[in-house]
């Protein structure tokens, strides 16, 4: 290990000892800000009398499929499906079209949200589209029933909205639709969502390992790479934040950005409401709001067509995320826990941030930062070694700060960005499942070179009559009680140049039999999974062995309890392990520990 980096696990360990212990799960905190923009010009619409839709009636309604300003589209009223959206909640069906429609195909993901009127009145938001493919035939949420709370149900939405034969028959009657194509009913369309930052291929890899592994966090979802970016807010004022216009919504936003952009249906005394129907389904939440710059609409033979969009910086805070669409402020940003990656690599080197505003993405967007950062320094896949340190700040359940730590050293003779990056992400997951925590930064300083060496722990041998002999497995260790048990790891190098490790603790007068293990640090693991407070996490740390060490756990009863030690840092990452019976004053040897 290098000096830096032991210097780096000094200040680690202390300021992880010295923190306050804390109890407690995340919710992401940090300094709230004011937006310096002016606001969006307000329309302020009165919500149209549904009841009063007749087959028939002209509507009109405006949304973005290049830009930011909002364009005309027309429409007509097919009817009115009872009950479509919920109990008590209608869904109204009408046929849009417009150039921008016909050129993509139909309605677009993207789209949701687009304000619908019959003259000056708002009738509802484009919010549902027919299952099979791409149509001209828009589910429209009531905004009767979004301009008040966006409503307190609690029901979740339908996942598909079922159609009878008298409503296909009039939505095959009164369009190109088939009365077939009908009748296989409405789903919720869906909204762009994207991770801005990750390569599809990465996010793919990622998604691929976490669920091998059974982690918790960056499964498979409805986010894909690609459709989303970052931009400035010149490209995309928070003055186009007005009906009609592009709004986002996001989970994170900086390198990476997990976000989804939809349309505004109305703005109105310094708030917003849009989509027509959840983001995410969250009831009172936390995320960004952000103005978007719609670059195309992608057209889509089987789905929907989807738009793709810059997103730029915040310009308020969504507050709400209910069964009719999501509503917000503009002004105040919302809280956030930032991640810093500072990558060097040889003479490249660079610092990249992202604010986390929802907490049970925290993990993902943690991984996500430290993979971007990565792959933007080292450029490519390679083999090689990281010394990693990283800080976590917060506060505990009282309010009183916590700081967790630690500096290790990992290798890989194929990817090193991911190896390096998942210990960091796991250690943010388990933090942000305890109750009442809450991560205010995350801090890493990653330095990557090209040596992918490591140290193999090839043998174990016992000091017996003055000689060093090698442990057999059928044998084991042999004990005497009252006298020093001295046994030593054997290490081999890449150079195949031999290296020892010593142990030695004395065996209690009452010891019994029992077992020796012995491993390299890579080769074990830091027991924070079901952690029940950042207190055990910080003693999970304080007690773990880092990679480039060596670890001797010996179990045996009436010896006093269980010895646990770690050696000092040795010159690499150290693998392996082995594990043998010890037999107390010359009894015979016993079953070999077969998976240590």
């Amino acid at each position: 290990m290098t000096r830096s980096i032991q210097a780096r696990r000094a200040r680690a360990l202390a300021a992880t000892t010295a923190a306050g212990l804390a109890l407690g799960t995340l919710a992401v905190a940090g300094t709230t800000g004011t937006a310096v923009s002016a606001e969006p010009a307000a329309d302020c619409a009165a919500p149209y009398d549904a009841s009063l839709l007749q087959r028939g009636d002209a509507v009109t309604g405006l949304t973005v499929d290049e830009g930011t300003t909002p364009e005309a589209f027309t429409g007509e009223v097919i009817g009115v499906l009872d009950d479509g959206i919920a109990a008590g909640l209608d869904m109204i069906m009408i046929e849009l079209d417009s150039e921008a429609i016909q050129r993509a195909g139909g309605i677009w993901q993207g789209m949701s949200g687009s304000p619908v009127y019959v003259g000056d009145q708002l009738v509802g938001a484009v919010a549902y589209g027919l299952s099979w493919g791409p149509s001209p035939i828009a589910g429209v949420t009531p905004f009767s029933e979004m301009d008040d709370y966006l409503g307190r149900s609690t029901q979740r939405p339908a996942a598909k909205v079922a159609v009878s034969d008298s409503a296909a028959r009039a939505i095959a009657r009164d369009s190109d639709v088939s009365r077939s194509q009908a009748a296989q009913g409405f789903s919720q369309l869906p909204v762009p969502m994207g991770v801005a930052g990750m390569s599809a291929s990465r996010l793919a890899q990622a998604q691929r390992y976490a669920a091998d592994q059974g982690k918790g966090y960056l499964a498979p979802s409805t986010y894909a790479a690609g459709r989303i970016g970052r931009d400035t807010a010149r490209a995309a004022a928070p003055e186009s934040v007005v009906a009609g216009g592009n709004m986002a919504a996001s989970i994170s936003y900086g390198d990476v950005s997990y976000a989804g952009v939809g349309t505004v249906t109305s703005v109105c005394d310094g708030e917003v409401v849009g989509f027509g129907h959840p983001f995410n389904f969250l009831g009172a939440t936390t995320l960004g709001l952000h103005p978007a710059d719609a670059l195309y609409v992608q057209p889509d033979s089987l789905g929907a067509p989807f738009k793709v969009a810059n997103i730029a910086p915040p310009t308020g805070m969504i507050d709400n995320d209910r069964l009719t669409g999501i509503s917000g402020v503009f002004g105040t940003l919302p809280d956030a826990a930032t991640i810093t990656s500072t990558v060097t690599y040889g003479e490249r080197s660079r610092t990249g941030s992202s604010d986390i505003y929802f907490t049970p993405f925290s993990a993902d967007v943690t991984f996500g930062q430290q993979i971007v950062n990565h792959d933007r320094v080292i450029d490519g896949i390679v083999a090689g070694g990281e010394d990693l340190s990283w800080t976590i700040e917060g506060t505990d359940e009282t309010g009183a700060p916590f700081t967790l730590s630690w500096a290790d050293r990992y290798i890989s003779n194929f990817d090193i960005t991911f190896e390096a990056s998942w210990d960091l992400a796991d250690t943010v997951y388990n933090l942000s499942r305890l109750p009442d925590v809450s991560i205010e930064s995350i801090t890493t300083d990653a330095a990557v070179d090209d040596d992918d060496s490591s140290i193999k722990l090839v043998a174990v041998e016992q000091l017996r009559g003055g000689e060093w002999t090698k442990v057999g497995r059928r044998y084991g260790i042999q004990a005497e009680r009252g006298q020093l048990l001295r046994v030593r790891a054997v290490l081999k190098a890449a150079d195949e140049s031999l290296s020892y490790v010593p142990f030695s603790t004395r065996i209690g007068k009452k010891a019994q039999s029992g077992f020796l293990n012995v491993m390299g640090g890579a080769s074990d693991w830091i027991s924070i999974w079901g952690a029940k407070s950042v207190a055990e996490i910080q003693e999970a740390y304080a007690k773990a062995a880092s990679n480039d060490q060596v670890v001797f756990n010996l179990r045996m009863k009436g010896n006093g309890g269980k010895v646990n030690v770690t050696s000092e840092d040795q010159a690499s990452v150290v693998t392996g392990r082995k594990g043998y019976f010890v037999s107390v004053d010359g009894g015979r040897g016993g079953p070999q520990c077969r998976g240590c």
